[in-house]
């Protein structure tokens, strides 16, 4: 589809222009999280959302698809475009193109946009992002771009925002266990995959906002994000993303069940006979997989040659079950069968493995688990603890968290809203606020001009500012007059550093 920009917004957005005040010359608005009551987030969890898509939102779409399709073609061809589809769906003559004509002729969007640098951690109720339009001596309607956008802003950052701050909770999961147990710091860089490309809301939605997952990881199958960030971002040298050969069940199930150790062997030692390699284990019959095929295959799997960071894994990748069980055993199962000792312990007993200086048990480095099947924060915690109370560090496990976790979530999880606090009538300032009393104060918004700033680890909001007040703060110019600013400060190996030092 090809998107045209003046259309990225609600009908009733359109209209709003005209209903202003007469003499309207500036309206203010910011973007909050006002609440996370809706949030399932953990007892641990500190009320803050992660930053994140501000940048690629101002790139793409406020920058180049506004240039693309609008002001970059011919003012007749983009009025004309616009008046049929209002005319069509509204009625004759309900919405002119009178501000659109004027706009055309400006050239770029008059805004000036501040956010906080992506990778902040801020409080529940403090603005992220505001917005004002730069341009108040047009003849018609001058501050209608500010809060026209609100639709296609919102709908970008929201997702990216709830996803990076889901993406953090399991990174602290993770690194909580990796220290309880000993583990690698850098192995939790790949203990979270993100699995969920395929049941999001649409290739872009993968792209745009599931780059939240990789502020915190470096595991990734969502291809598109890595091109999101590499095309939007700063990147530098970094290492964006990531994943390793894999096979799915069409290619077990191809090879038929009686040649499933063949095909398998086939895998690890012609097509990937180096490097790490990922395969399903539970096409037919999972436990088999681990205690007749995996001793079958030993010496081929000790033998495959390392790359030069001396990985040569074969990762077994159950898929169906309850994860905790199928990882960590039934302890309801018959005592000594399968299913009562689990994955970790049926591959010890195959290939071993050392104990590390806290006293777990970790895996020879030849072999690997990953569990993908509806990981969920919760879930995570469980297996992580049981597998601390059995003695294995957790680096023994890897976790594909998909759409069960990266989809399930909306804009009112964290109560994301775009709200005007502050405008100019005919030179003069009206401070504004929204405060509905048969809300439970969820919905109540800001109040005139806003400065934020950081004190300690938390970001503090300061209302009903003056303009030199507000031009101060933790708040900063990423976008004005269609010029990107800020685009050091977020950089993917700013973003990340904040993450792992809130601090900076």
């Amino acid at each position: 589809m090809k998107i045209f920009a003046p259309h990225a917004t609600d009908f009733y957005k359109t209209g709003h222009p005209l209903q202003n005040p007469e003499g309207t010359e500036i309206i203010y608005a910011n973007m909050t999280a006002r609440s996370d009551r809706l949030a399932n987030m953990p007892e641990s969890f500190d009320h803050k959302v992660v930053v994140a898509n501000i940048q690629g939102t101002m790139k793409w779409m406020l920058r180049d698809l506004w240039n693309d399709t609008f002001f970059h073609q011919p003012k007749a061809k983009v009025l004309d475009k616009y008046k049929r589809r209002m005319d069509s769906s509204l009625g004759e003559g309900v919405v002119g193109t009178d501000h659109f004509a004027e706009l055309h002729d400006l050239g770029y969007l008059p805004l000036h946009i501040k956010a906080l640098p992506e990778g902040s951690r801020v409080n529940i109720g403090v603005p992220f992002l505001t917005a004002q339009n730069t341009h108040k001596d047009f003849k018609w309607m001058a501050p209608w771009a500010t809060n026209y956008i609100e639709t296609a802003k919102s709908s970008e950052i929201w997702k990216a925002v709830n996803v990076a701050t889901i993406a953090y909770e399991f990174r602290r999961l993770f690194d909580h266990y990796a220290e309880l147990t000993g583990s690698s710091p850098q192995f939790v860089d790949i203990q979270g995959h993100d699995f969920s490309a395929r049941g999001v809301g649409g290739i872009h939605d993968a792209a745009a906002h599931h780059i939240g997952h990789l502020y915190s990881f470096k595991g990734t199958d969502t291809i598109l994000s890595i091109d999101y960030l590499d095309d939007y971002y700063d990147c530098g040298s970094e290492f964006i993303g990531g994943s390793i050969p894999a096979t799915e069940h069409s290619v077990t199930c191809l090879g038929g069940q009686k040649n499933e150790l063949e095909t398998i062997r086939r895998i690890i030692t012609k097509v990937y006979p180096t490097g790490p390699v990922s395969i399903v284990s539970d096409t037919w019959n999972y436990w088999d997989t681990l205690t007749v095929i995996a001793p079958a295959l030993e010496k081929d799997i000790l033998s495959r040659r390392p790359t030069a960071q001396g990985i040569a894994k074969v990762v077994f990748r159950p898929d169906s079950g309850d994860p905790e069980k199928i990882i960590c055993g039934d302890s309801n199962a018959a005592p000594g069968s399968h299913e009562f000792k689990g994955s970790l312990q049926l591959l010890w007993e195959v290939f071993g493995g050392t104990v590390n200086e806290k006293g777990f048990k970790v895996l020879n480095p030849r072999v690997g688990l990953i569990y993908g099947d509806s990981i969920t924060l919760s879930r995570a915690k469980a297996i992580l603890e049981h597998m601390r109370q059995q003695g294995w560090a957790s680096e023994n496990i890897v976790f594909g968290i998909g759409s069960y976790t990266y989809q399930h979530h909306t804009r009112d999880t964290f109560g994301i809203a775009y709200k005007t606090t502050w405008g100019q009538i005919n030179g003069v300032p009206i401070e504004t606020m929204k405060d509905p009393i048969t809300d439970r104060g969820t919905k109540k918004s800001a109040k005139g001009l806003l400065r934020v700033e950081k004190e300690g680890n938390d970001f503090i909001l300061y209302q009903q500012q003056t303009r030199e007040q507000e031009q101060q703060g933790a708040l900063q110019t990423v976008f004005l007059n269609s010029v990107i600013y800020g685009e050091d400060a977020n950089s993917l190996p700013n973003i990340r550093s904040r993450l792992v030092s809130p601090n900076t």
